[in-house]
């Protein structure tokens, strides 16, 4: 507690003080031993001096031992004092290791009165003179168990002591009433003190493997030096001592491994046999089950869960994919009907457009002018879009004679306006691409002896070998020489210059030269002659009421075709029909020629390839 502040003072606050804690300690050690010893007895002795007073308070108890004579003594031979029992000879074999110092002290001067040889001789007893006396028997026994060191040396081989190791049959019953002893008997060897118990069958898995991991690993101070044949005091120079000494190392040394593998196989026989053993391993072998079910059904449930999900995603997928589906084929509906529509819509347009200048005779005063309107109201019909055609209409209907002709004339007039630009552009796309062809190429013989039918071929032959061709340049200059009527030979330079050139070209002049390119194909495959049904490739295309679809092929329509191609094979009855119903929008004869198209555009690139890689060989 502060003091209080005399007046005039001031108290100044520095820090808060901390909240006292209240620790609860236990004093332990012998130090607090001694203490509460002092407290007890109101003395003030130090911890030394009560230790020497429990010693000899035990040896005090000892005391009250009694000693047992030794029948045999009296025809011991003092010559082989090393096989004498020591502990026997002072009367002290029911006690034996466990003797107190004081205890053989006193147990020796008991025999000493009573054997010594001046008190058998005053007896009238008859003496042997010299060491033959069996006193020396108890001279020697005194002089061994009075040094800690020898009389060590002879408890580690006391003769009373069992070695014995019980087999694991010998516990299968009662396992802790055979081993238990056993243990206990052998923990006298041991430097650390406070041995643990085998314990029993309700004992923990930490005791038990508390008590197996110490005796794992037991520490014996057991010693073999008693046994020793030779003493090397006794040798005569320092090597023999030396010999002496290593004989007596390497005897011990052999009994010390013979020592440790007696109690290493003791303590593998108890863990072999110990049913607490088998009960743990029982135990870690059902957990480690549980754990590994358990395990196996998080992960089944796991999986189960993941594939839930995956068929909800596939689910989804579908019904979106479905829908997307049904909605493109709505809208291919849709447009189908608006087209249908405006086919239908322009048709009676067109019609009506006929209708009103055939009433009217196409706005002429002669016949030479009507037919001359005829020709010219078709092409109206054939050129105009809807629109076109719904305003031209909607004018002839609202205006009167002289009015119907001059918006008739004036929509001639447009037509034939337009049709000359594109006939002035065609032409200007022919002579720019004649300028190319001399201009191109690098001045070089080949490159200006380019025409049409080249520029086509080449045009092909690009679009046939696509980049990643092995050696795709000469190949393409192979084919070409293979297939132009020219007779001008090429090579792989020249075919590069020329594809760089067409490349720069104006976007309109391209599409002339693959229109011109699709008219020559056209006009070389327009006449096939009539074969038997179902041959292939080289079937009629001219037949009789086919429709012919001009349409570019798509990829859909390349993938149905091939597919229907290995539907039905060659041997398959009106194979023909059934590949073109199973390609929509293509009729039999779109499909047959566009299966020789492919026929011989393989055969073609092949022996391109292979004419340049025999080149390549030479």
């Amino acid at each position: 507690m502060l003091k209080e502040a005399l007046e005039g003072q001031i108290t100044a606050v520095c820090n808060a003080v901390a909240v006292s804690v209240q620790v609860q300690v236990e004093p332990v050690g012998r130090w607090f031993e001694a203490f509460l010893k002092r407290r007890s007895r109101n003395v003030s002795a130090s911890f030394q001096e009560l230790e020497e007073e429990e010693e000899l308070s035990e040896e005090e108890e000892g005391e009250e031992l009694q000693l047992e004579e030794y029948p045999l003594l009296k025809t011991l031979d003092p010559k082989d004092w090393k096989n004498q029992d020591h502990y026997a000879v002072l009367g002290l074999a029911n006690v034996r290791y466990r003797a107190t110092q004081k205890q053989i002290k006193a147990a020796h001067k008991a025999m000493v009165l009573k054997h010594h040889p001046d008190k058998r001789k005053a007896a009238g007893e008859q003496i042997v003179e010299g060491d033959n006396d069996y006193f020396t028997c108890i001279t020697k026994a005194i002089e061994i168990l009075s040094d800690p060191v020898k009389r060590r040396a002879f408890d580690s081989v006391d003769p009373t002591f069992d070695n014995t190791v019980p087999s694991k049959a010998d516990g299968k019953e009662n396992f802790f009433e055979v081993f238990s002893h056993v243990f206990e008997r052998n923990a006298r060897w041991s430097v650390k003190k406070h041995v643990p118990s085998l314990g029993n069958m309700q004992s923990s898995f930490e005791d038990v493997d508390h008590f197996y991991s110490f005796w794992y690993n037991f520490d014996s101070w057991r010693e073999f030096s008693y046994l020793d044949e030779e003493e090397k005091e006794k040798a005569e120079c320092r090597d023999e001592r030396r010999w002496i000494d290593k004989q007596n190392r390497a005897s011990r040394a052999q009994r010390k491994k013979e020592e440790m593998n007696r109690l290493r196989n003791l303590v593998d026989t108890a863990y072999n046999s110990d049913p607490r053993i088998k009960k743990f391993k029982e135990e870690e072998k059902a957990r480690k089950e549980s754990e590994k079910k358990a395990k196996a059904e998080a992960k089944k449930r796991e999986q189960e869960e993941k594939e839930r999900a995956r068929q909800a995603e596939e689910d989804a997928a579908r019904l979106a994919k479905e829908k997307e589906e049904e909605a493109a084929k709505h809208a291919a509906q849709q447009a189908k009907k608006e087209k249908e529509a405006q086919k239908k819509a322009i048709k009676k347009e067109r019609q009506k457009l006929r209708t009103t200048c055939k009433t009217h005779n196409y706005f002429a005063d002669n016949e030479a002018d009507s037919v001359r309107m005829m020709e010219e109201v078709e092409k109206l019909c054939d050129r105009l879009e809807l629109i076109s055609l719904q305003t031209l209409n909607e004018a002839l209907a609202s205006g009167n004679k002289e009015q119907n002709k001059m918006a008739l004339e004036k929509q001639v007039h447009e037509v034939k306006v337009q049709m000359q630009k594109e006939k002035e552009a065609e032409i200007q796309a022919q002579q720019a691409t004649r300028g190319a062809e001399h201009a191109g190429g690098g001045g070089g013989v080949n490159n200006r002896c380019w025409n049409e039918e080249d520029l086509q071929l080449l045009i092909k032959a690009v679009n046939l070998f696509p980049a990643g061709t092995n050696a795709r340049w000469e190949v393409i200059a192979n084919y070409m020489n293979q297939h132009s009527n020219s007779g001008v030979k090429r090579n792989a330079k020249d075919v590069i210059n020329k594809a760089k050139t067409l490349q720069k070209l104006d976007p309109h002049q391209k599409d002339e030269i693959n229109r011109k390119a699709f008219e020559k194909f056209k006009k070389e495959h327009s006449a096939v002659p009539p074969t038997v049904d179902n041959a292939v490739p080289s079937e009629r295309f001219d037949a009789v009421g086919a429709e012919s679809n001009a349409a570019p092929w798509t990829t859909e329509e390349q993938k149905l075709l091939e597919q229907a191609l290995k539907t039905y094979p060659v041997n398959t009855p009106e194979r023909w029909e059934k590949i073109s119903e199973a390609v929509p929008g293509r009729s039999k004869k779109d499909c047959m020629k566009r299966y020789k198209e492919l026929v011989e555009m393989i055969k073609a690139k092949k022996a391109a390839q292979e004419q340049v890689a025999a080149k390549n060989k030479k």
